[in-house]
């Protein structure tokens, strides 16, 4: 087996995790590392992220470096958690016995692919990086609404006054979308989640809708907007200009070990509900660790 391994080196702890994987991998598997982990093998030649060719890949860190990651490669994710939430990760990189258990399931082939939908987008200058997450479409001046006008399948829905809209897959319900009262999605669901920032209509609800429709956003005031793909890189928008949004042909791919997605949120103060105490009905879902 083939394994690449990347980390955040701005996180305190990412490149001890990092040794530690390599350390389990040692032996067992060809480990290609990338050029952001460096530090944590100098003995070893790193490669750009867009050229390791690999079974899985191993990235520790926090949401953003998966999602960087998910930008710079289609390989299967594997990842560890050492950031403040982690919503992607079923790892937590602070608990060694299951990062060494993850490695050893891995090289073991005892695992399952989850390939989440990702969305597309099209500017009249060319097509934005997919996303994992969410696409915003924002009023380019901080402090300031805007007007957006939103269409789904070439007819126009409505108009909405606020700081920006947020088109979201349903892995990226939990991500900036959660922060604008937008619903909460199994990632097995698939759809478009659109969700205004700070409307002035504060009863202003998210919508829900058919993951085959074409999502337009539009700015109609006399300012114009920024587009941005999962947090990064900010692309100008004329006033009038639209980002067409879609699902993706391609997909991202996570390699998990059967934690419910319901359960990766516990603890994370996401759920409308209180987590219950340490024994009780909610343990009992969690699969058995071999």
């Amino acid at each position: 087996m083939k394994v690449g391994v990347t980390a955040n080196p701005t996180k305190p702890t990412a490149l001890d995790v990092a040794r530690r994987v390599l350390g389990r991998l040692e032996g067992r598997a060809e480990v290609v590392l990338a050029e952001n982990a460096a530090d944590a093998a100098p003995q070893l030649a790193p490669r750009p992220l867009e050229g390791i060719a690999a079974d899985a890949l191993v990235a520790i860190g926090g949401d953003g470096t998966f999602l960087a990651a998910l930008r710079r490669t289609r390989l299967p994710l594997l990842p560890i958690s050492v950031g403040t939430v982690g919503i992607l990760a079923e790892i937590d990189g602070r608990r060694s016995a299951d990062v060494d258990r993850a490695i050893d399931q891995l090289l073991d082939g005892r695992y399952q692919l989850e390939e989440p939908m990702k969305l597309a987008a099209q500017l009249a200058g060319g097509p934005l990086p997919d996303a994992t997450n969410e696409y915003v479409v924002h009023s380019e001046r901080v402090g300031k609404m805007g007007r957006f006008e939103l269409a789904i399948n070439g007819r126009t829905a409505g108009t909405v006054q606020a700081d920006g809209l947020i088109v979201a897959t349903p892995i990226g319900s939990t991500a900036y979308a959660l922060s604008s009262l937008g619903p909460v999605v199994d990632p097995a669901v698939e759809g478009i989640v659109v969700t205004s920032i700070a409307p002035f209509r504060v009863g202003a609800r998210a919508l829900v809708v058919d993951p085959l429709a074409t999502v337009a956003v539009r700015s109609v005031g006399r300012s114009g907007a920024i587009a941005v793909a999962d947090g990064e890189g900010e692309v100008p928008l004329a006033s009038g200009e639209s980002v067409t949004i879609h699902r993706s042909p391609r997909r991202a791919a996570f390699v998990r070990f059967g934690v419910p997605f319901f359960e990766r949120l516990r603890g994370k103060r996401i759920l409308p509900w209180d987590d219950p105490p340490p024994g009780e009905a909610g343990d009992a879902v969690l699969p058995p660790r071999a």
